[in-house]
C-alpha cells in the first residue's frame, strides 16, 4: 500500500470490490466513520474484502443511517491466503482476543480452538472471535482474513486429521520435551503444509500427550527451558515456523 494511505482507516467489507463501484456501510460501520472519526465527504477510506485486494474508497454521503462510499482505486492486490493451520485452546477473555489478532497478524490462514482437559474456557462466542480477528486484519494491513474453524474436541481433531488435513504434519509445543533448539527439527518440513497446536494453561494432560506422539504426521518441539503462559507460547512458536519454514524467510 502507499506509504500516503497509511493513515487512512480500514475497513472489511463483505461487498465485492471495483473500480467505481458504490456501497453503503453497515450500521457499526457508519457509527465508526462518523461519530468516532468524524469523517465528512470528500475524506478517504480503504477497503478490503479478502477476495479483491485493497481499494481506496471515498466518502460520498456521511449519513448517519448508511455512509456512502464509492471507490476510487486499487490500492493493493489480492494476496494468495496463508496456509498454516493454527489451532489453540482457549484461553480467558482478554487474553483469548490477544491471542486470535496475534496469530492473524503472524500469518494463520486457519484458526480453530481446540478443547482440551484443562482448557480454561469451553463456550466460546464464534462471532466475537470472528470480530478479532477481522479487527486485527484492518490493523495490520492482511488481506487475506484467517478463517475462523469451528472448536473441535483434540481427540476427534486428531482423529480425522487425515481426512480433513491430508499430508499436513501437525507441530505442538510440548512443555515435557527435553529442552532443545527444535530449528533443525523444524527443517525438514520445509516444503510441506504444516499446523500449529498450542496447548492450554495447565499443559496436554499425560493421556493428550500421549496421544498426540502416538499420531504418525505429530512432531512435538520444545520452546526452550522457561515454561510459557499460552499466549506468549503461540507467538513464540508462530515466530519460530514463519522464520523456519513460513513466509518470513
Amino acid at each position: 500500500m502507499p506509504r500516503t494511505h497509511k493513515s487512512f482507516p480500514r475497513l472489511h467489507v463483505a461487498a465485492d470490490l471495483r473500480a467505481e463501484a458504490q456501497l453503503t456501510l453497515d450500521a457499526d460501520q457508519t457509527n465508526y466513520l462518523v461519530s468516532v472519526l468524524r469523517m465528512k465527504a470528500g475524506d478517504s477510506v480503504i477497503l478490503f474484502n479478502g477476495r479483491d485486494g485493497a481499494w481506496l474508497a471515498r466518502v460520498t454521503d456521511p449519513h448517519r443511517k448508511g455512509v456512502r462510499l464509492e471507490l476510487v482505486v486499487q490500492t493493493a492486490h489480492q494476496t494468495e491466503a496463508a496456509d498454516l493451520w493454527f489451532g489453540f485452546a482457549p484461553l480467558k477473555t482478554g487474553r483469548l482476543d490477544y491471542l486470535v489478532q496475534k496469530a492473524t497478524e503472524m500469518g494463520a490462514g486457519a484458526i480453530q480452538p481446540v478443547i482440551t482437559r484443562y482448557t480454561q474456557v469451553s463456550k466460546l462466542k464464534a462471532d466475537k472471535l470472528a470480530a478479532n480477528i477481522v479487527e486485527a486484519a484492518e490493523q495490520c494491513e492482511v488481506l487475506s482474513v484467517p478463517q475462523l474453524q469451528p472448536e473441535i474436541g483434540l481427540a476427534e481433531l486428531l482423529a480425522g486429521w487425515r481426512d480433513q488435513h491430508g499430508l499436513r504434519r501437525l507441530i505442538f509445543c510440548d512443555e515435557a520435551a527435553v529442552s532443545a533448539s527444535p530449528v533443525d527439527l523444524l527443517g525438514w518440513l520445509e516444503g510441506l503444509p504444516v499446523g500449529l497446536l498450542i496447548g492450554p494453561e495447565g499443559g496436554f494432560s499425560d493421556e493428550e500427550r500421549q496421544l498426540l506422539l502416538a499420531q504418525p504426521f505429530v512432531i512435538a518441539i520444545s520452546l526452550g527451558p522457561r515454561i510459557l503462559r499460552a499466549d506468549t507460547a503461540a507467538v513464540a512458536a508462530l515466530a519460530l515456523v514463519q522464520a523456519t519454514i513460513g513466509d518470513w524467510r
